[in-house]
């Protein structure tokens, strides 16, 4: 079987749905890779390429089993720039985030883990 790739609403790369995981907040985020020449230099590219070519590489989604938040794990550069361009949909990998580690799902995303937030994220 192949890794599973879904794709989500952008609009869910928010701070009480899909959360970053090195930043506090998708402003924290957007604010760094801004005063930081080399984030600038990798957002100002995916920022280029993404309305030609569309996104490349998947982000990579973290689901907490503990608790159900989900994270990004790989790929918040990309998500900054879908952000920013305000792209309707984004495509991606997933992992439960284990106390014994991690494995790329080849299983269909728990989608319910989001409806929670949908409502907020379409509005």
């Amino acid at each position: 079987m192949a890794r599973y790739r879904g794709t989500l609403p952008t609009a869910l790369l928010s701070d009480t749905a899909i959360r970053p995981t090195e930043y506090t907040r998708w402003a924290h985020a957007h604010t760094r890779f801004a005063r930081r020449e080399k984030d600038a230099a990798i957002l100002q590219g995916l920022l280029e390429t993404i309305p030609a070519r569309g996104l490349d590489v998947p982000i990579v989604l973290g689901i907490s089993d503990r608790t159900g938040d989900v994270y990004v794990a790989d790929g918040h550069h990309r998500a900054v720039a879908l952000r920013t361009l305000r792209a309707p949909r984004f495509p991606f990998h997933w992992y439960w985030i284990r106390n014994y580690g991690v494995h790329i799902e080849e299983r269909p995303f728990p989608y319910y883990l989001l409806t929670r937030h949908t409502a907020r994220a379409d509005a």
